[in-house]
């Protein structure tokens, strides 16, 4: 037995969705934004590659809390 999607049933699929699709690209923009700010110091101080890689690990860990935070916060707003 076939059942057909209706336009209803996708948009509500996508609107459950939405918050959590736009999560991968905020961690990664923070990571390569981070990784660009370190980048730049670097060049500035000529100390590369010190703060490329501290300013690489601390993007990174603002970006999984930032991701972990708001997933928990979707999560709750979910369950309410």
């Amino acid at each position: 037995m076939k059942q057909k999607n209706s336009k209803g049933d996708i948009a509500k699929a996508y609107q459950q969705a939405g918050p959590y699709l736009g999560l991968g690209f905020q961690l990664a923009a923070t990571i390569v934004l981070m990784l660009y700010i370190g980048f730049l110091l670097d060049k500035k101080f000529n100390i590369y590659p010190i703060l490329t890689i501290l300013f690489s690990l601390l993007g990174g860990g603002a970006g999984i809390y930032n991701m972990i935070k708001t997933t928990l916060n979707l999560n709750k707003k979910k369950s309410e």
